[in-house]
């Protein structure tokens, strides 16, 4: 299956080739929905999210079952475990996978810590982010399973079919004399031949015509060569799922479900997404809900339309390459520093602490402070090295050719890319600067974080029309209560006997009191 037919594309991205309406349409949809979703809240988008994070699994089971079932998908199985430890080597593999853990888990988008800032002041959040983790890791696993199943199918198929149309070429050189019967082993039937014959009689041929090989045109058809040539990124879902899905029994049904899963997993993301970007708003300014989501929804629709175009899913590859790596990683190793660093690793586990009833674990002490930054840093690295020495550019479908070829971006593209990685990391800068010199008064009376103290602060009077937090429709005893009287944490083993009098319990743990907290650095 081809991306021209499905997608009108363009020969280079300096042709913008106007809009497929059919995608406009849908994306406009699309938008709707999430709009409406965002208008009504938590309270309506965590029900949606409910049927959307679990239709999936029904899906993805429904899709292992069957696939198991067909032929070759143990070999595309047997290839998902089979490792390549050269790829190891590769600081792309690992920024690559470093991105992917990002977007699974949400990481910098900012989804998980609106969604969680609705949540009651005790929640346990250390088992809510190991239940998350564990649950990603075997949604993963149960997704490769699938994917490489479907792929070792259509592995087969094609392999299958490459092996017949070179035995045709064989048949007819042994019918010209090119070749001599004699090369063929007796047990060899072409009417019911299998790849094992193939390769037997291919190896056969390729030892004895050495000289004249090459002029005879034959293909290996390894199994092999056919799963290393499976696509991937949005051809993966749009071309060889659903040209796998062609050869399914009763393939209409399967296909339904599975571009409906598609559909739920992309609504579920954009949900989290826009909440992640209308919470902090709605705290910090008071603006109608409604207004700001319909607001944020047109914006993106208007941005969406630049990949509807015919040359959109160049302009796709673009965003994908340079709005998301870097931007992410910059964010979530600011993030780590803010609370590591600044905040301090030992008043945020004195925080953790308090709401969640017992000590953390000296591991998160060390990963938080020493480990994560680095890794961090290490893939910062690697992912500037990989912007340096590789080529930016894009794969332009040659309609003559029926093929793809690489084109490096024109100056204008190039000039947009770089400027996507300024924006999207823009915001960072700005709030700092409007926070520090108090620039804009929020007007909220909320609990806030002083980042110069390293201190958790919380204003009262918090008022009863809020509709920005669904924590306050909870009885009383489920609301914030103020945090206690600041005590630093001493370190992994640190001890020293003290009363919680926020609590009502004397514990032995390492803390202590502190009268004027100071940061760390």
């Amino acid at each position: 299956m081809e991306p021209k037919p499905a997608l009108n594309i363009t020969s280079t991205i300096d042709d913008t080739g106007g809009l497929n309406w059919k995608m406009t349409l849908c994306l406009l949809v699309a938008w709707i929905m999430v709009c409406l979703a965002a208008i009504k809240g938590i309270q309506s988008s965590g029900k949606v999210m409910y049927f959307s994070s679990l239709f999936p699994y029904v899906v993805l089971f429904c899709f292992l079952v069957r696939g198991l079932l067909l032929k070759g998908a143990v070999d595309g199985i047997a290839h998902m475990f089979t490792p390549k430890l050269e790829k190891m080597l590769e600081p792309q593999v690992w920024r690559e996978a470093a991105t992917q853990v990002f977007f699974a888990l949400g990481l910098g988008f900012g989804g998980v810590i609106a969604f969680s800032s609705y949540n009651k002041r005790d929640n346990n959040c250390h088992f809510d982010a190991i239940l998350v983790s564990v649950i990603n890791f075997i949604t993963s696993i149960l997704a490769t399973l699938v994917v490489f199943a479907v792929l070792g199918f259509k592995a087969n198929l094609m392999n299958e079919k490459c092996v017949v149309e070179n035995a045709e070429k064989i048949l007819g050189y042994v019918n010209t004399g090119v070749l001599s019967k004699e090369l063929i082993p007796r047990h060899i039937n072409f009417s019911h031949l299998s790849s094992q014959d193939y390769e037997e009689m291919y190896g056969v041929i390729k030892t004895v015509k050495e000289d004249s090989f090459g002029q005879l045109g034959l293909d290996a058809c390894l199994l092999e060569d056919e799963l290393n040539k499976a696509v991937q990124g949005t051809g993966l879902a749009f071309i060889a799922f659903t040209e796998a899905m062609t050869h399914f029994p009763a393939s209409p049904f399967w296909s339904v479900m599975f571009f409906f899963m598609l559909i739920n997993l992309g609504l579920g993301s954009m949900i989290g997404t826009m909440t992640g970007i209308t919470t902090p708003i709605l705290d910090a300014f008071k603006i109608r809900k409604e207004i700001l989501c319909v607001f944020c929804c047109v914006i993106a629709f208007l941005m969406g339309l630049l990949f509807v175009q015919r040359s959109g899913n160049y302009f796709v590859t673009m965003f994908d390459d340079y709005s998301a790596g870097l931007p992410l990683i910059m964010v979530v190793i600011l993030e780590n520093i803010s609370v590591a660093w600044i905040y301090g690793t030992k008043r945020f586990m004195q925080d953790l602490e308090d709401m969640l009833g017992f000590r953390p674990y000296s591991f998160y002490y060390y990963m938080w402070r020493y480990v994560s930054p680095a890794v961090l840093v290490v893939l910062i690295a690697a992912t500037v090295l990989e912007m340096v020495i590789s080529p930016a550019g894009y794969n332009a479908w040659v309609e003559s050719e029926g093929s793809e070829h690489f084109h490096n971006y024109p100056p204008w593209a190039l000039a947009l890319a770089y400027t996507l990685i300024v924006v999207a990391l823009l915001p960072l800068p700005l709030v700092f600067i409007v926070r520090h010199f108090n620039l804009i008064s929020d007007g909220s009376n909320k609990l806030s974080v002083s980042y110069r103290k390293g201190m958790m602060k919380d204003i009262s009077n918090l008022e009863e029309q809020d509709e920005q937090r669904f924590i306050l429709s909870k009885n009383p005893s489920e609301t914030p209560s103020p945090m206690p009287a600041h005590r630093a944490y001493l370190g992994p083993g640190g001890t020293q006997e003290m009363t919680n009098t926020n609590y009502g319990t004397s514990t032995k743990t390492g803390y202590q009191n502190i009268g004027s907290p100071e940061s760390e650095l």
